[in-house]
This record gives structure tokens, sequence and C-alpha cells, in this order.
């Protein structure tokens, strides 16, 4: 999964995928919240999950499901669902006589089965059905359950009901961690797999996706609705169970005989080519790399509106968010790649060979975010995997203090397991076994640990032993310290060089912090030197708290790199001096030591050193070495650097391009509105378009507000301009721009996607809490109180509140009361709080600053008038 978004959006919203979205160019985080709609989690539902820190484990198998048929009728406007659940099942190993089943608020109504029942009922969170006489081991039995759901997690609908478009209507399910069983019985944990079907029955005009291939569509005269079957005839487990149903348009493609198909939301449909159009050469790759065929019937892709977090990777069907979608002008700050490309690994990481529970998921996540960025070095070479691998490290460094480990078994909900350990850690684990191994032998790891545990599940013993045997190494110690213990090398390295006797000297000191939970290191350490001689590697074996190490060369070297090639992770504090560092920053062979030079370089502030990064910043080769020479310069802030900038706007990466500009627009000068004006009209990149109004907001000028009152009625894709446009008329608190705002939000609202409106309407509020009549501004905002779309019923009542005006109090009032803490009603006691403790404003700013200013105006005046009589005085 690909939780928030860098949206490279990989998932997890918050998953590392944020910056796989391409919203920044890497992967949409991880770090997930709790799904609920209504704020509802359902985490006291897992074992003890919330009972404190009692340790978590696999639930035991009495039986092993063998098919599960699901036959689902949505009622979309009621949002809820009538299900028929048919299990096929065998005790393993004992009689059973009961079987429990995961159930939370199904309204169970009918149980049958192919052996007498004695009884049924529902706990909180299971569905327990006792059976008349124990069933023998292995005795086949079929078990029917008939229920209603109105599911708070797990089955999601869009609707007009809730705010979206009728055109757009659909439902989608979201099944991991654990909330396939708020829409259907279940065995909900992934140490199960079953095959299964899914027959939906829909509203004619309607498209029904789910896993596997599909049987029949099948019209019903009587009820209008159509029946669709899929089946998904390989065992996969309940959190890979997918149904989405709704008005889709989609794009249908083929890789080999695999059907290959991408489906977006029927008003967002011009977008999904940008997306889909790298999914054969990822499949292509992932084939090749892994040894190991596409192992479903298809693989289709659907984006949903509003999806819970980045990415989910289905069996054969991967649901992700529509925030991917963009349009072609967007290029270079979004892209599908990281995203697209992560879910689809999976569907071999995750899908084919899945974690037997959760403190294993970085088998899942470490290999999907790994293989994501193979092939992103695939596509752009091997600078962009050190580059990749590099960004990874900066990710895990932000956690200097976590003492938790990759594998654990005490965290309180499966969800906790989905965060940085399992995505880029998991990812660079997998790359230091590729390092140490090579290639060949890691990839016929690969191939064997998928093709030993196919259709099945497994835990980090399965891969250890793989690598072991295929390799003949012993790994105990590197999984022992990277996965089993906590953190990373924290390493110090001191570098001299002894000309009498021709020796570079060194000294590597391990900081970390040790205890029970992060042990010393024992890890391999290259060093490259370059100098008058061909550049020389060394491998030094670090395992000491500090240790000195000499290695002999035939001169002085002019650049010494400690990891040239990204192989480690640890943090690696080295200090070169300039003249080594201005050579670093000149070395084609070395683009990540060329960044570092760059970085390091910003603390200096010399003339050379600002000439050196103004030549990287316009003739390196990588973006990222760029990018860095334009921090760098940033930092620096001299007049000289400065003019380096300004002189290296025509950048071709848009992301180096939008630090460039905003650098120059950062700092409150002269000339900045006029720069930000400038680039305005040059730039095509809405997005950088819209990162240049923002610079404005600190210029109330003439030709500003014009500039702003342009943009505002301007049509772009997601209102971007128009949103960026409001976000700056706020930060400007000129209440010039309230009525072309009141105006643009009365008849354009449709125009705004839901956060953009609830921005405005703050925006709006904000502009308005010192007018003395603020009646049209109430109005519209009490107007959006019952809005459908629960997002902006919250942004009114926040709004409500920003705009002090105490004649919405008694409406505001009305939502405090309500019996839930829902996220709704908190915003309403907080609005109700400021609204009560703020006091009308003694006068009208505006009128005051005008006040202000004719003053000045006539001390001016006076003063001239007082010059000139004192040169007529004798």
């Amino acid at each position: 999964m690909n939780g928030p978004v860098t949206i490279s959006m990989n998932r997890h919203i918050t998953r590392w995928l944020v910056l796989s979205l391409g919203l920044g160019g890497g992967s949409l985080h991880w770090g997930r919240a709790a799904e609920g709609e209504g704020g509802h989690d359902d985490r006291a539902a897992v074992g003890q999950a919330a009972a404190g820190p009692a340790r978590q484990y696999a639930p035991s198998r009495k039986a092993d499901i063998l098919h599960l048929a699901l036959d689902i009728t949505p009622d979309f406007e009621a949002r809820a669902v009538t299900g028929t659940a048919r299990f096929r099942f065998k005790p393993i190993a004992l009689p059973l006589d009961e079987l429990a089943l995961d159930a939370v608020a199904l309204d169970v109504r009918e149980v049958s089965a192919s052996e007498p029942v004695r009884d049924w009922h529902t706990t909180e969170t299971q569905l327990i059905v006792t059976f008349q006489s124990p069933i023998a081991p292995d005795r086949e039995t079929a078990l029917t359950i008939r229920y209603a759901a109105t599911p708070r997690q797990g089955l999601y609908f869009r609707t007009p009901e809730t705010g979206y478009p009728a055109w757009d209507m659909q439902l989608w399910t979201q099944g991991e961690s654990v909330t396939s069983r708020h829409w259907f019985p279940c065995f909900d944990a992934p140490n199960e797999k079953f095959t299964s079907e899914i027959t939906c029955r829909v509203p004619r005009g309607m498209t029904v996706l789910s896993n596997g291939h599909m049987v029949s569509k099948t019209p019903d005269p009587a009820s209008c609705r159509v029946a669709v079957r899929w089946l998904q005839d390989k065992p996969h487990v309940a959190y890979l169970i997918s149904l989405v149903a709704g008005y889709f348009e989609g794009l249908h493609d083929r890789y080999r005989d695999i059907p290959l198909a991408f489906y977006t939301p029927a008003s967002q449909f011009a977008c999904a080519s940008n997306s889909f159009r790298g999914t054969a050469d990822m499949l292509a790759f992932y084939e090749e790399h892994t040894g190991v065929p596409y192992p479903w019937a298809k693989y289709y892709q659907v984006c949903v509106l509003d999806f819970v977090v980045g990415g989910m990777e289905n069996t054969s069907l991967t649901t992700l968010t529509d925030r991917t979608l963009h349009p072609p002008e967007f290029e270079g700050l979004r892209s599908s790649q990281g995203l697209v490309a992560h879910e689809l690994a999976h569907q071999w990481f995750g899908d084919l060979v899945t974690c037997k529970d959760w403190a294993h998921i970085w088998l899942n996540e470490g290999f999907a975010t790994y293989y994501e960025t193979l092939y992103d070095a695939h596509k752009h070479g091997p600078d962009q995997l050190r580059y990749r691998m590099h960004q990874a490290a900066e990710e895990i460094f932000k956690h200097p203090n976590d003492t938790n480990a990759i594998v654990r078994r005490d965290f309180r909900h499966p969800d906790d397991q989905f965060s940085y350990l399992a995505y880029p850690k998991g990812a660079w684990v997998l790359h230091m076994l590729r390092s140490q191994l090579g290639d060949p032998l890691f990839r016929r790891c690969v191939q064997t640990f998928l093709q030993r545990f196919q259709y099945r599940t497994a835990v980090t013993a399965d891969l250890v032993a793989v690598f072991e045997e295929l390799s003949g190494r012993s790994l105990d110690r590197f999984f022992d310290q990277w996965v089993f213990h906590a953190h990373y090398p924290e390493l110090t390295v001191d570098y001299r060089w002894d000309e009498r006797a021709g020796l570079a000297r060194v000294t590597v000191r391990q900081t970390q912090k040790l205890g029970a939970a992060v042990l010393l290191f024992h890890v391999p350490l290259k060093l490259r030197f370059h100098g008058p001689f061909e550049s020389l590697d060394r491998t030094l074996t670090v395992s000491a708290p500090t240790e000195d190490f000499h290695v002999p060369l035939p001169r002085r070297p002019t650049i010494v790199r400690p990891d040239p090639d990204v192989e480690l992770l640890a943090t690696i504090a080295f200090n070169p001096p300039a003249p080594m560092l201005h050579a670093q920053l000149t070395n084609r062979t070395d683009m990540i030591g060329r960044l570092l030079a760059a970085r390091q370089l910003g603390r200096n502030r010399d003339d050379a050193t600002v000439a050196q990064l103004h030549t990287a910043l316009n003739s390196d080769p990588f973006h990222a070495v760029r990018l860095a020479a334009a921090k760098a310069l940033d930092a620096i802030g001299t007049d000289a650097a400065l003019a380096a900038l300004r002189a290296s706007t025509a950048q071709p990466h848009p992301q180096v391009r939008q630090h460039v500009i905003q650098a120059l627009t950062r700092s409150y000068r002269p000339d900045t509105a006029a720069t930000a004006l400038a680039f305005l009209k040059s730039e095509s990149n809405p997005i950088l378009q819209a990162e240049a109004l923002r610079a404005l907001a600190p210029y109330p000028t003439p030709d500003v507000r014009a500039t702003l009152a342009a943009f505002l009625s301007s049509n772009s894709f997601h209102h971007i301009l128009a949103d960026a446009a409001i976000a700056t008329m706020r930060a400007q608190d000129d209440p010039a721009h309230l009525q072309p705002l009141l105006a643009r939000i009365r008849t354009h609202a449709a125009a705004f996607t839901p956060s953009g409106l609830a921005q405005a309407l703050d925006a709006l509020a904000w502009l308005a809490r010192h007018q003395n009549d603020k009646r049209p501004v109430r109005d519209l905002l009490s107007a959006h109180l019952h809005h459908p779309n629960e997002r902006l019923r919250r942004a009114a009542v926040t709004a409500l509140g920003t705009l002090r005006d105490p004649q919405a109090l008694a409406a505001l009032e009305t939502f405090t009361r309500a019996p839930e803490p829902t996220p709704l009603r908190r915003a309403a006691e907080q609005a109700v709080a400021a609204l009560r403790e703020s006091r009308p404003p003694a006068v009208d700013l505006g009128a005051l600053r005008q006040e202000v200013l004719d003053l000045q105006r006539a001390q001016r005046e006076l003063r001239r008038e007082l010059d000139a009589l004192k040169k007529k005085a004798p």
C-alpha cells in the first residue's frame, strides 16, 4: 500500500509514496491515520491492540478457508449494502465445533450451512457460528451468511448526498490493514489465503471492477440493475479483496496476453493517459528483474475520489487516489510513475507472496519501495538509483531517537507498522544486500523466494533462509542489526595525509547511543580516493567505537569520498577542506559527491565559491546537483549569490526552476514583486505560477491587485491558480479583495475543489472580520453549514468563528450539541469559543490605515511649508 499523499506518491497517505505521487517527485508517504469517515477507528477491535503493550501475533487458524463468494447489492442513496457471503472451508487438524469470523457492525440476518447449525451470534467484533456436532478435520463444509451493513470503514460511497457530482458517483473498498470486516464477514488477517468471487448488482450504466477476471454481466429487467461477476481463481488474502463500482471511463491496452486498463472518474478521464502510459514497460521490467511472470489474470488500475491512502495493491486491481491525475503542463513536478510502479511491484511482493503477519510488513512494503526505485533507475540511469537511496536515507535520518526495529511485536495496531521502517528502511536493507552480494546473485535469491512462497505467506526468516542457501553466507548478524534491532550507524570520519609515510590516516567513530535496541554495528565502509593517480577504492570493516585505518596511496589525494556509491545506511560526518570540496564539485564521475560538495560549500561566502556554485547551477548534468547549488547560493545570500541566482532562472528542470524563483522572491526587497510578476508571464507550469502568485503577498500595489483579480477569475487544473490568488489575498489582508472574492464564490463555487472552496471560505471570513456589515459573508457561510460535503460543513463552521460575527453564535451552538465528539462538533466548539472571546474592534482598521496615511501626507506638506518659511526668514 502506498500512503502521507511526495507523493513520487507511493501509499500511504500517508505512505512513503508522497513523493511517488510526484507532488514533489517522491513517494504518498507513510504514516496512516484512521480511515473512518466520521473519525471512527476500529483499533480496539483488533486483538488486544488498544489494551496496552501486549505483543501482536498472527491469529490461529482452526479452519482452512477454501473459497469465498460475495453477492453485494449497494444502495448508493442510503450508502449501505446488502450481501450474501458463501464460504467453503475445512477444519485443519481438530474437529471444529465453532467457527469465528471477523465482522464489525454487520447486521447478520441469517446463517445456514451444509452441516447443522446449533446457534450463531455476533459480538462487537465477530460472528460466531456453533455447529450441532463437531466437523471432522478435512471435511469440506459450506456456510452461507446473509447480512446488511452501513460501513463506516472498509467500503466508502461517493455520492451527491455526500457532496460529489452525480456523474462521478461511485463506491470503492479498502481492506488493508483490517477493515474488510466492516463490509463482509471474513478471516481478516494475512495468514489465510483463499480464492474468491464477487457479484455486484448495480444500476445500468455503471462499471463494476474486482479481482481476477470477469465471468458474466447479466441485466435484470425487473430491477433495472446489472449483475456483474468477477472470479479470482488464485488464492489471496482478505485485505486484498476489492470492489469498485460507479461511473468510470477507461483506457485499455495489453502486455503480452495480459489485459491492462486504467479507469478514472468520468470527469477526470482527460488526464488518464499521463498516469497509465508506463504500465506495460514496468511489467516488462519487473518480470525480467524478478524472473517471475506476472501472476494474475489482468492488471487494472482505477483512480477513485478522495481515496483514504495513496494507492492499494489489490490483486489484479490496484486502487489509486485521483490526486495522482495531472495534466501535461505539470511536467517535472507531478508524476504518477512512483505510485504506479510501487503498487505494481506489490503484485509480486505482498500479493503473490504475503507477509504472514503485520510484524513482517516490510516484506511487502520494503520490496515494493525498492523495486519502484530500481525501475526509476532503469528509466533514468544508475545515478538516479544513488540519488533515490540518498533521499530515502535522509527520510530515515529524520527519526534520530526512534528505537523501534523493523520487525517488532509491541505495536498497538497493524496500521502502526506502515511507517518509514517498512518503506525506506526496508528498501535500504534490500539495497545493502544487493550491494554486498552483487546484482546477479541478489536477483537469483529474489526469484527463488518468490517461486518458493508463491500464493503463500512468509516471514523474515524465510527470506533469510533463501539468501543464505544461495549465497553460502551467514546473514545472522546482518539481519540482527538491521531488521531485528533499531537505528543505523552514526559515523564520524576524520582524515589526514601523512606525506612521509605516504598514508591516508582515517579515524572512524561510531557515535550512536547504544542500548538494548541499538547495537554497535559491524559494517563495510568503502572509501574512494581521487588524485594524480587512478581512483582507488578501499573497504574498511567498521566494528568498534573508534578505529584507526592507514591506507597507503601513491600520492596525496585531492578528493576523499566515504561511501561513494551510497551502499551503507549511515550518517557520515565528514568535513573535508574547501579545496577538496571544490575539486569534488567538478568531479563528473561522482554525482552524489558533487551534491554533497554543493551543500557543504553553502557554508562559505567567498566569491570563488559563489562562482563555482553558479557554474554548477547552470551546467551540472544532474538536476539534483543543480538544485543543491541553487539552495547553497540561497543559503549564502550575499549580493553576488543573489546575482548568480537572478542570472539562472532559465532552468530546464522545473524543480530547480522552482527553487530559484523561491530564493529570489522569499525576502522582502524592492524588486521582488517585479521579479515574481515577470516570472508569472514567462512560466508555463501552473504549479510554478502558483508559487509566484504566493510570493506577491507582501506587495499590495495596484499592479499586484490587478494580477490577483485576473487569476482569481482564471480556469486551471483543479483551480490551482485561483486558489493561489486567494491564498495571497488572505495573506495581504486587504479589504479591497473582499467583494471580488465574494462574487467569485457566489457565481463559480462549482469550479473549486472541496479543499479549494474550504480555503476560499476561510479567506473570505478573514478578509471580512473587521467589516461593519458582515451579513453578506455570514449568509454565504451559513448556506454552507448544511452542505452535503462534510469537509465543507466543517470549513463553514470554522470560517464563521473566524468572521467574529456574534449573530452567527446561535447557529454554531446547534452543532456543539451533537451527541458524538465528531470533527464537526469540535470545529463548532472552537468557533463558539473564539466568538465569545472576541471583542469588536474599536475602529475600522481600513479607515484607520487611511487616516494614518492622510496624517503622514499632511505632515510632509507642513514640513515643506516650514522649510520654505525658514528660507524666506532674514
